[in-house]
């Protein structure tokens, strides 16, 4: 066991799970797991619990579930927990509950701080053409990523990786400076340094409606996007008058450079992978031979 520090973890989505997994697998004592509710969806509202929830409950870790962290906090003063670890729980957490852990709650955020606070930093360094990006570890406070820093570590970026593989290499990253550093930090032996606020930028929460593609942007900036938006909340287009979803695309020299080229402003993009009207996915010289006919008039 690395440490008897006494642990609670904060989770919800998938970014979560190699850090609680390894936590578990390293020895530290998780006594909890603060989550979202389960949720419903599809036409049968088939009910999903948070891809924390499984992990928890398989090694029988009390699960709580509030609507909001201050509806919890009896239950966690009861525990009488030394530290929090939060991975992508996705709601801020109230001060009244941060005060409730002796040694604070430490927060791994994928970017590299005061960059890019707030809940799409992934998307904003794919989005933005970054060199580089990377995962920070923060003291919480109640402010949205504002905590003083323990540690980052960076990421260089190819240009032509997407959010869905950025987002797997930047929670295993998460997960495994948890690692390295939690002892340092639960003993004291590494202090946080204050975040420079004046540098900090912010991102948004996404919607489906920003991953519409206009085409009257510049091919470099659509290209991105279709990276960026990997997943969710994709990148929706009309091709030949048909909704479509397109999940690659690279720049092209002109309209020639490729099967299904669409003029930008400035610069070409070829289509190279899309989900057709039909649901199924397909590249785009497929799409053309099966689509390109004008749609009947009504």
């Amino acid at each position: 066991m690395k440490s008897s520090k006494r642990l609670i973890f904060f989770g919800a989505e998938d970014f979560s799970t190699p850090s609680l997994q390894k936590l578990l697998d390293s020895g530290w004592p998780v006594l909890a797991v603060v989550t979202q509710p389960d949720t419903s969806s599809g036409r049968g509202q088939k009910i999903s619990p948070p891809k924390v929830k499984p992990i928890a409950k398989k090694h029988k870790i009390t699960v709580f579930q509030p609507q909001k962290v201050a509806e919890i906090n009896g239950q966690i003063a009861e525990i009488k927990p030394d530290l929090g670890v939060l991975v992508a729980y996705g709601k801020l957490i109230p001060q009244s509950a941060i005060d409730l852990f002796p040694g604070g709650i430490i927060n791994a955020h994928p970017s590299l701080l005061p960059k890019y606070r707030g809940p799409s930093p992934i998307e904003a360094a794919i989005l933005n053409g970054d060199k580089e990006t990377g995962i920070a570890l923060m003291r919480l406070s109640a402010g949205m990523d504002q905590g003083p820093l323990y540690d980052q570590q960076r990421v260089e970026l190819t240009g032509t990786e997407n959010r869905v593989e950025l987002y797997k290499k930047l929670a295993e990253l998460s997960a495994d400076s948890l690692l390295e550093k939690l002892e340092s930090i639960a003993e004291g032996w590494l202090t946080p340094k204050p975040q420079i606020d004046a540098q900090a930028t912010y991102t948004k929460l996404l919607k489906k409606a920003d991953g519409v593609m206009d085409f009257g942007q510049p091919a470099e900036v659509l290209e991105r996007q279709v990276r960026a938006y990997a997943g969710w909340p994709k990148s929706q287009a009309k091709l030949h008058n048909r909704a479509v979803i397109v999940i690659k695309a690279r720049l092209a020299k002109d309209e020639k450079d490729g099967d299904l080229v669409i003029k930008c402003q400035p610069g070409w993009l070829e289509i190279q992978e899309l989900v057709a009207p039909s649901g199924k996915t397909m590249s785009g010289s497929d799409f053309l031979r099966g689509y390109s006919r004008p749609l009947p008039s009504s």
